[in-house]
């Protein structure tokens, strides 16, 4: 019997990892459906029951991602971050579905020395960080076995707005980029976390992957000016170009962690490896059509 036997469903479907899951999916051989934000609201219960009725695997990329908006919207963004994914959780529990969540480091407290274990306090310090921590409580008190919550940081790719496709565009606008040097995580490409959900998802159907958190982020660790130099680099761009700086330089309506760097251990548990390293990912990522469209621009001095 084929270990994906069952259809999959994708919330949040039209996002950056949404697309991606999708692709991964398919390459699979997984049959699937997505659905958009336009398609689905998570926080209606009854519309979430009919969408995950026979349904085998959800996996949930439906968030409020605005990380400063938050600030002044909280309850917004706890209203899909935490209150849509109990209730996707509920309809999951009801339908003997799993249900793969993904959230994020900002529920730490982002001031370790060393990586966060999954079984690490948390203590988030901004309102988006608080309403994902509200989603996570939802998923482990609802499905204690069949609930996955997959940690991701520092997420870029293809099909969205991300700090890597930012920093290419600006190559082509500024001689010199002044870029924060003092916050520390793992980029992780959105792509690499969609494959790593789906073998998490067949791992799980399979009854090889205990439920719990797992952190879904590249291996290594850099800062946000370390980045942006590899980005450079990689894309025959002069890496001189990107300065540090402080993150006092660049104040934000929300509070970003000092330290992002997540430990793995739980994947050995599903039978899988960790992510690979960031360099070897941004290597593969910026091969794809629209960075590497975004870089040729920035090599030629023009707007992209």
């Amino acid at each position: 019997m084929n270990p994906g036997a069952g259809r999959w469903l994708v919330t949040g479907a039209a996002g950056m990892l949404g697309q991606d899951v999708l692709a991964a999916l398919k390459d699979a051989g997984i049959e699937a459906a997505g659905l958009r934000r336009a398609d689905l609201d998570i926080t209606d219960p009854a519309a979430v029951r009919a969408a995950v009725e026979g349904v085998a695997v959800v996996v949930n990329c439906a968030a409020w991602t605005d990380v400063d908006g938050a600030e002044t919207a909280e309850e917004a963004a706890t209203a899909v971050n935490g209150t849509g994914v109990r209730v996707l959780a509920a309809a999951c529990a009801d339908a003997g579905a799993r249900l793969l969540h993904v959230s994020t480091d900002y529920v730490l407290p982002g001031n370790a020395a060393q990586p966060y274990p999954e079984d690490a306090g948390t203590g988030p310090v901004n309102a988006y960080g608080r309403s994902k921590l509200v989603g996570e409580q939802a998923v482990a008190e609802l499905l204690p076995r069949d609930g996955y919550i997959v940690r991701t940081a520092w997420l870029y790719g293809e099909h969205g707005a991300n700090f890597v496709a930012t920093m290419l565009k600006l190559a082509a606008q500024r001689d010199t980029l002044d870029v924060v040097d003092d916050q520390h995580g793992q980029p992780t490409w959105s792509c690499a976390l969609a494959r790593h959900l789906v073998g998490l998802g067949l791992a799980a159907l399979a009854g090889n992957a205990p439920g719990g958190v797992y952190h879904g982020t590249a291996s290594g660790r850099t800062t946000w000016m370390g980045l942006a130099r590899e980005a450079y680099r990689l894309s025959g761009l002069d890496p001189e170009r990107i300065r540090p700086t402080t993150s006092e330089a660049f104040v934000r309506p929300a509070v970003r962690p000092a330290f992002s760097v997540l430990a793995h251990d739980r994947w050995e548990e599903a039978g899988m490896a960790p992510l690979a390293d960031w360099r070897d990912q941004l290597a593969e990522a910026l091969a794809a059509p629209a960075f590497t469209a975004l870089a040729g621009a920035a090599r030629d001095g023009r707007a992209g």
